[in-house]
């Protein structure tokens, strides 16, 4: 913004003084009334980049470690930010986690829609589905983190997001799909192979991370493949 121009002197009856120092240009435009605020957006910005980095960085941690050993000390130090600076994003380790599990959620939308694109058969759009699912667990530290966390929730003095369930009802869907065209298995009931699906899934992809740290996961789902998803089809 600028600023008022300084003058050497007083006003008064007598000629004014005429001030020896350079005046000074403004070198930024006057906002005009209803324009956007400049200056705004970028601070909002870093803020933005400093809170998904520190989200990131207490992911790494829970993912690896788990809910119960990690202080936000810990999530400054991976941050490489002060822990006052850690504080001003997430109150507590509890907010962490609840945000942590959030962007887990948060994520899968994209992921399945991906996933879906335009098959021709419903039950390819199933097993596509798996098979990006189970390529976010092997990769994407949040997704493992928020899975480790909801397994944890005993522990988190917060309310978090209900698991599974959703799980069922989107799996439901897609089977139901695959029966209406003719390609599950006689006396499946779609809801029933959901269950199934989510059970097996999930234990799976925990079963991997605690024996090898998902290095398995991609052969355990292949498992799975040939074991479940070919036992329904029809």
């Amino acid at each position: 913004m600028a600023t008022p121009r300084s003058e050497a002197g007083q006003r008064g009856p007598g000629p004014r003084q005429r001030s020896t120092e350079p005046r000074q240009r403004d070198t930024e435009p006057r906002p005009r009334s209803g324009d956007p605020k400049p200056r705004s957006e970028p601070k909002q910005e870093r803020a933005r980049r400093t809170k998904v980095h520190i989200l990131q960085s207490a992911a790494e941690l829970f993912a690896e470690r788990g809910y119960a050993t990690v202080t936000l000390q810990d999530v400054a130090e991976r941050a490489e930010m002060t822990k006052g600076a850690v504080y001003f994003h997430y109150t507590n380790k509890e907010a962490l986690a609840v945000a942590v599990v959030q962007e887990h959620y948060a994520r899968w939308p994209e992921i399945l829609k991906g996933a879906e694109g335009d098959h021709e058969q419903p039950f390819d759009t199933l097993v596509a589905v798996l098979d990006a699912v189970t390529r976010a667990f092997a990769r994407d530290i949040v997704v493992q983190a928020g899975a480790r966390l909801q397994i944890e929730r005993a522990l988190i003095d917060a309310e978090l997001p209900e698991p599974y369930v959703g799980w069922e009802d989107y799996l439901s869907r897609l089977i139901a799909e695959a029966r209406d065209a003719g390609q599950l298995r006689d006396g499946v009931e779609p809801r029933a192979a959901a269950r199934v699906l989510v059970s097996a899934f999930f234990g799976m992809q925990h079963i991997s991370d605690v024996l090898s740290r998902r290095r398995d996961l991609t052969e355990r789902h292949e498992e799975l493949r040939t074991v479940l998803l070919e036992g329904l089809r029809g």
